[in-house]
């Protein structure tokens, strides 16, 4: 049986890159975007063809989420990553930050990887042995919150490491094991040109520690070249 992945947030950076690595290794890949007429993904289909799968996902919206769901009906996920990620608050302090903004990241990070576990729970319980890998952050860490700021990232990213927790718990009489994983901080358009990480690195690390998950830690923290993070 072929090994197959589902990414969210494939258009560039991390996600992109996931896929990519995923595909050169020979899985099948359903890699999902708010716009999958980029010309990067396109590039990707050209040179994959039907191992690639290039699904039209807003993560935020639940209509979107059924129909994909539905289009997947039946399809065993070896794999669940959930990358889709929103960092529009990094210029913002204690007093600039608004609601709708804290709202909108907490939509993305944390709410959204939820929605689309839960709708995708049957494909994944149909696979032997399945993932979910929740894309955090060290910043949502608190034992490594020195620094303060960022709070709604933060905390997106904190609701983000609970929600794996639980799932870790829910999903595993399914077979289904969950964890958070930090990229690092890379070079995407989210994490700025003074990342030290690139984007083929983390994705290779990641690609790794996903690969080499075991029951033991399943419900765990961990960095993109496996090492554990305090919650």
């Amino acid at each position: 049986m072929s090994h197959s992945v589902f990414i969210t947030g494939t258009t560039r950076g991390i996600g992109l890159e996931l896929a990519r690595q995923f595909l050169d290794a020979g899985s099948d890949v359903f890699a999902t975007a708010r716009n999958p007429e980029s010309d990067a993904l396109q590039s990707l289909k050209a040179a994959h063809g039907d191992q690639l799968q290039l699904l039209s996902l807003d993560v935020t919206d639940s209509v979107q989420i059924a129909e994909v769901a539905a289009t997947l009906a039946g399809q065993p996920l070896n794999l669940l990553i959930n990358n889709a990620g929103l960092f529009r608050s990094r210029s913002d302090d204690a007093e600039s930050l608004s609601h709708e903004t804290w709202l909108q990241e907490f939509h993305v990070n944390a709410i959204a990887p939820f929605m689309v576990t839960r709708a995708l729970r049957e494909n994944l319980a149909a696979a032997d042995d399945a993932l979910v890998a929740m894309i955090s952050s060290k910043m949502g860490s608190m034992s490594d919150n020195t620094s303060g700021g960022a709070y709604s990232y933060r905390s997106s990213k904190a609701a983000l490491n609970a929600v794996t927790v639980c799932l870790s718990s829910d999903l595993a009489d399914d077979g289904t094991r969950v964890v958070a994983l930090h990229p690092g901080w890379v070079r995407t358009d989210m994490g700025g040109s003074n990342a030290p990480v690139d984007a083929p690195t983390s994705a290779s690390g990641l690609k790794k520690v996903m690969l080499g998950i075991d029951t033991t830690q399943n419900g765990g923290f961990f960095d993109y070249t496996g090492a554990p993070i305090p919650w």
